[in-house]
């Protein structure tokens, strides 16, 4: 039986000619129906391209996507994207930019239903008292709330998150890591998670995947994260196997590092610059 999601010998290059870059070589991966999959790694690894390639905003060079058994060759209402930068309309309100998302999902949702729809998923967010203000009213964390709202309102096969919480405040981000939790534990997705912040991987996911320093980056080693659900941040920092699982991310991590310093060192040779001296005046006699 076929996985739920598969990547296969996926590549993906940018640009033309000498100036080609070779972002992402020979990824494989497969994930089950439900699970929840953190890939983490550095800045400008190639993580966003590989979320791209999924949610199909991208098309891979070589290689194939499939979801359910199906090969990904666009766009589409199964994979939700929540990214970074919340992408709300500012014109719409909470509840209009959610309905919005699901009248292009749902064209033929009558509109009592498709209010209630709307309704639910933002509760499910716990923005119920905002539904009528505007993105420009609401805080950095309650947009976000908004974007996952209107993804999960489309109910997709898979939600894939693209560094959500990176521009948030440490608060603000660990109360929304808790509700993103919640909310899959709730919703039964299937989630993948974009993130460079091993604690965040190892707190919300099944299995934390790093992705190896570009050019050429591939997936390292699948990292099994065994804590009980629901999962207690105060609790689980305070657990001896979080801190051996954190330490094996992150050394591992840090080895990749050294590796990219490495591999990225260059010699440049400068020119030979000498000062021109000014000229001298001739004496007036």
């Amino acid at each position: 039986m076929a996985a739920f999601l598969e990547i296969r010998n996926v590549s993906k290059s940018f640009g033309t000619g000498s100036s080609r870059v070779e972002v992402l070589k020979n990824i494989n991966l497969t994930i089950e129906e439900g699970e929840f999959i953190a890939i983490v790694g550095f800045t400008g690894s190639g993580k966003t391209t590989l979320i791209s390639l999924i949610a199909g905003l991208i098309e891979p060079d070589e290689g194939e996507i499939l979801l359910k058994g199906k090969r990904i060759s666009g766009p589409g209402p199964d994979r939700g994207v929540v990214f970074q930068n919340y992408s709300l309309l500012p014109w719409l309100s909470v509840a209009g930019n959610v309905n919005m998302a699901v009248k292009q999902v749902f064209p033929k949702m009558k509109s009592k239903e498709r209010k209630e729809h709307v309704a639910r998923y933002i509760e499910m967010v716990n923005l119920t008292s905002a539904l009528h203000k505007m993105p420009s009213e609401l805080s950095g964390g309650m947009r976000q709330r908004v974007s996952v709202a209107r993804a999960l309102a489309m109910d997709p096969e898979i939600l894939l998150l693209d560094e959500p919480l990176s521009a948030l405040d440490a608060l603000t981000r660990g109360s929304l890591q808790i509700e993103i939790e919640r909310i899959w534990r709730e919703s039964k997705k299937t989630v993948m998670l974009i993130t460079n912040d091993v604690d965040e991987g190892i707190l919300l996911a099944d299995r934390v995947i790093p992705l190896k320093p570009g050019p050429r980056a591939t997936l390292g080693t699948i990292f099994p994260i065994n804590f009980k659900r629901p999962r207690d941040k105060a609790t689980i920092n305070a657990d001896e196997n979080f801190k051996k699982e954190r330490n094996a991310i992150n050394s591992y991590l840090m080895e990749l590092g050294k590796f990219r310093s490495a591999s990225n060192k260059k010699v440049y040779h400068l020119p030979q610059i000498e000062p021109q001296l000014p000229r001298q005046k001739k004496a007036i006699v």
